[in-house]
């Protein structure tokens, strides 16, 4: 394959990947990345005390030098990369809006690549990365007819697009060229997969999505590193193409490259405050605003009415309280969870939680329904009938965590401290916490492994 680039939208987008430095980023997306690489760590860390987690550390080498996030444990990068991303996914916690959850992808891949580095990279050459990675995957998405379309055939877009990012950024990190940024790019998408089946009986596969992009996306960016030629016809309207394959309907594949350096995909993306599906934190704002604006206990609700659209109720409609993930993707359970025990927080899905029959009891009392005229993400509307026949209803176009309703510092550094110190010690999450906070002045990000060390130990928290 000719390593000459054309202008094509892939060749647009791997040239920007491979020139993006720090300087070239507006103050407020290093401001926003070092918050999400700090929310994702911190999920991470919780995550280290998964059942899922658990498993997939027994399964890999331990031979290596990266490491294992919360452990005191070592391995090569392609298995440090999935298992902590297996990490960072497993309690719903880490962010979305990206590829969807794109901390989850790129972070476990940069840092495994960094670790194996030969030289000091700086926190400003991280900070890029992990934006080059957001950006790539956000457009894959959208490119591939955005989250909707292409995640309501089926494909869950942490897993095919979000191979991509991370491909795109550790190509940035390790300084691979434009053309050998392309092939990264291109080679990802045969690593790409990743399916909605798992909603359908509780299945743990999809926490397994985000650390499988996060291996195949650096195995990708390792192998064009080497020369290693990847497809270079794979995002035009090919067989066998990404786009004909994943939505051939309603690609547009000049996404790809639009508006590139004006608009940060980084900046859409957003912090989650409940341990749920995204899909379900609407709802659970909802419930908060209407409790505090009728000053009601939510000892005094009747019943919960709930209408939204298709997609939603198929991805978060099923009453869950038994096994841990399929709990985790119950719009009803988060609602009652928030109602019965106060908050919709990490703390209301342990195993004893998840068995108390006040919240078997509440989830009876909701009604469901699919509103036809509601578009596939539109944003559910929660009605609350009292005793007294008084009802409300609310509808919150945007989550908690969002730009327009956004987590407030105070909670995310709240959230960081009390994620992260399931693994680390107190003192250790805070210095954590305070070199993240100023990161782009972090001489070489190989540091951060003494932080990341922990003592998640073999018992999972969460079963």
């Amino acid at each position: 394959m000719s390593r000459v680039l054309e202008d094509a939208p892939v060749d647009r987008l791997a040239t920007f990947v491979s020139t993006l430095r720090f300087e070239l980023l507006p103050a407020d997306v290093i401001e926003k990345t070092k918050i999400h690489i700090a929310d994702t760590l911190g999920a991470a860390l919780a995550g280290a005390r998964s059942n899922e987690f658990r498993i997939a550390r027994q399964v890999i080498g331990s031979e290596g030098k990266v490491r294992i996030w919360g452990t005191a444990e070592l391995a090569n990068a392609r298995d440090a990369a999935l298992v902590n991303g297996v990490a960072a996914h497993a309690f719903e916690l880490d962010d979305a809006g990206g590829c969807d959850h794109s901390g989850a992808v790129v972070l476990p891949a940069v840092l495994a690549s960094l670790a194996e580095s030969s030289r000091a990279i700086s926190g400003k050459e991280m900070i890029a990365a992990i934006v080059a990675g957001y950006d790539t995957g956000r457009r894959i998405l959208e490119a591939t007819g955005g989250y909707d379309s292409h995640n309501s055939l089926g494909w869950h877009s942490t897993g095919t697009c979000g191979t991509l990012a991370a491909a795109a950024a550790v190509a940035n990190l390790r300084g691979l060229d434009a053309p050998a940024t392309r092939d990264a790019i291109t080679l990802a998408t045969s690593f790409s997969s990743g399916l909605w089946a798992f909603i359908h009986d509780g299945s743990q596969a999809k926490k397994i999505h985000a650390g499988r992009a996060a291996e195949g996306g650096l195995l990708a960016a390792l192998l064009a590193s080497q020369g290693f030629a990847g497809p270079s016809k794979v995002f035009e309207d090919v067989w066998g193409g990404f786009f004909r394959t994943f939505n051939k309907e309603a690609c547009q594949p000049q996404k790809l490259c639009e508006d590139l350096g004006e608009t940060w995909k980084i900046k859409r993306a957003v912090l989650k405050p409940y341990a749920s599906c995204r899909g379900a934190h609407s709802a659970v704002d909802a419930l908060e605003d209407l409790l505090h604006e009728t000053g009601r206990d939510p000892t005094q609700i009747d019943r919960i009415e709930l209408r939204m659209s298709a997609m939603l109720m198929e991805m978060c409609g099923a009453k869950q309280n038994a096994a841990m993930a399929p709990t985790q993707m119950s719009l009803p359970y988060a609602l009652a969870a928030r109602c019965v025990f106060g908050t919709a927080g990490l703390q209301a899905y342990s195993a004893e939680r998840r068995a108390d029959r006040r919240v078997h009891a509440l989830m009876q009392k909701m009604s469901l329904s699919i509103d036809e005229a509601m578009l596939p993400l539109d944003e559910p509307v929660v009605a609350l009938v009292f005793e007294d026949g008084l009802s409300f209803s609310r509808m919150v176009p945007r989550a908690t965590g969002s730009a327009e309703r956004p987590m407030q510092p105070t909670a995310i550094e709240a959230k960081f401290h009390e994620l992260a110190t399931m693994s680390l010690p107190a003192e250790q999450a805070a210095k954590l916490w305070s070199t993240l906070a100023d990161l782009e002045n972090l001489e070489d990000c190989r540091t951060l492994d003494a932080m990341l060390e922990g003592d998640a130990g073999t018992r999972s928290l969460f079963q």
